[in-house]
């Protein structure tokens, strides 16, 4: 293993710290790829369940479009301002589409976690309010890289 390699396994955050930031951060940024090649990067919202990023979409958006085509993304969660205190997570694989196109009320058990979390991370509510814009796309990673400046030596 190289230096570079030993210093990037001493910045990038265990298990746990990655759920708790993953937890605590309200916004991530979406890469998909249109059909001439051209990258597109939009901000979203989303949850983290320990598994999979769940991913509230407007199904009239470019990134939908994009990723009906093709669902390879990356998705990048980070945060800090001055250098040794940025820390982030690049998750990346196949973004699949759960539940109705249009998401609506009816139920859908595979919705009922992340829907009780969205609900209240973002609206500090008990259940989901549904605007027949939106639908959830779960990205489970191939891989995560993660990085955490903070453990930089001083």
């Amino acid at each position: 293993m190289t230096a570079t390699q030993r210093r990037g396994r001493r910045i990038m955050m265990t298990p746990q710290e990655l759920d708790a930031f993953l937890a605590e951060q309200r916004t991530c940024r979406v890469a998909t790829v249109g059909e001439d090649g051209t990258p597109h990067v939009g901000a979203l919202w989303f949850v983290w369940d320990g598994a999979a990023l769940w991913l509230y979409s407007i199904v009239r958006s470019k990134r939908w479009a994009q990723l009906r085509k093709n669902p390879r993304t990356a998705v990048v969660v980070d945060d800090g301002h001055d250098y040794g205190e940025l820390r982030g997570a690049e998750l990346s694989g196949s973004a699949a589409v759960v539940g109705r196109v249009p998401r609506t009320s009816d139920a859908c058990p595979e919705l009922d976690v992340p829907e009780r979390m969205f609900a209240a991370k973002y609206f500090g509510m008990d259940e989901m309010p549904h605007d027949g814009r939106h639908a959830w796309l779960r990205l489970v990673p191939d891989s995560v890289v993660s990085w955490d400046f903070r453990k930089m030596p001083g």
